[in-house]
């Protein structure tokens, strides 16, 4: 089992297939997704990786926090989160996941917390059916109806369906399908829409109810603190000095 990413929700758009199909995609972006700890059994009890994504002012950070942070070597976060993994997928503290963690066409679940709407009746919030339009029935057509009985049980239960606070919920879109990876940009591009508002930060990881395709890093795609960039780690070492030592004989 790998670890997620937390992703930064940026807006939807389109983008064209190659037989000239648009798709919707929601851009989500990679905002110094960081390893910030470790949870392991001996300690912990279980095992998982703690990152943490976004800035956050010192001064805006409790002592605690800013204690954590720095033992990390990292700098301050403004969204921190676990995602559990096995004993052989831990990443070290201080590495940066990158966009190719997911390749394009993996199917993954996404967490976010949805759009609020306030104070809704029950038909917009529970898809309520309403009274009759007709037949003594006047003012009240978009009400709920009747929430208990009388002397039996004389009570109205807990969990009754009723009008009240919409949205704003912890909900997790399942099978989602990853388009497009821009690791220069740090962007993932999935098909659909993503629970939340844009600018929200929502949890990112393999679906539970798929295999992990061929290809997908394990224990995932990262570079850590001192590591070059891909470009210049793809450059010969042996090319510089022999131009040099040719420059030096001239």
């Amino acid at each position: 089992m790998r670890t997620g990413l937390i992703a930064k929700k940026v807006g939807m758009t389109r983008i064209f297939a190659d037989d000239g199909q648009q798709v919707g995609v929601t851009v989500l972006s990679l905002d110094g997704c960081q390893v910030v700890g470790q949870r392991t059994s001996e300690r912990d009890g279980y095992v998982a990786l703690q990152l943490g994504a976004g800035v956050k002012k010192a001064k805006n950070t409790t002592k605690a926090e800013r204690a954590n942070f720095a033992k990390a070597e990292v700098e301050p976060k403004r969204v921190v989160r676990e995602f559990r993994v096995s004993d052989d997928n831990l990443i070290d503290v201080g590495a940066e996941l990158t966009a190719d963690h997911f390749v394009e066409g993996q199917l993954v679940d996404i967490q976010g917390e949805t759009i609020g709407k306030g104070f809704a009746g029950a038909m917009k919030r529970w898809n309520f059916g309403g009274l009759r339009a007709t037949h003594g029935v006047s003012v009240s057509h978009r009400s709920h109806g009747s929430t208990g009985n009388r002397q039996d049980p004389g009570r109205t239960f807990p969990g009754k369906k009723m009008a009240g606070h919409y949205g704003t919920e912890t909900v997790t879109t399942q099978n989602l399908t990853i388009v497009r990876v821009d690791v220069e940009r740090g962007l993932i591009l999935v098909k659909g829409a993503v629970p939340g508002h844009d600018g929200t930060y929502v949890n990112v990881r393999d679906a539970v109810k798929s295999k992990l395709p061929e290809g997908a890093p394990v224990p995932g795609a990262f570079k850590t603190a001192g590591q070059a960039p891909k470009a210049a780690a793809e450059t010969p070492a042996e090319e510089a000095p022999a131009a040099e030592t040719n420059g030096d004989e001239a």
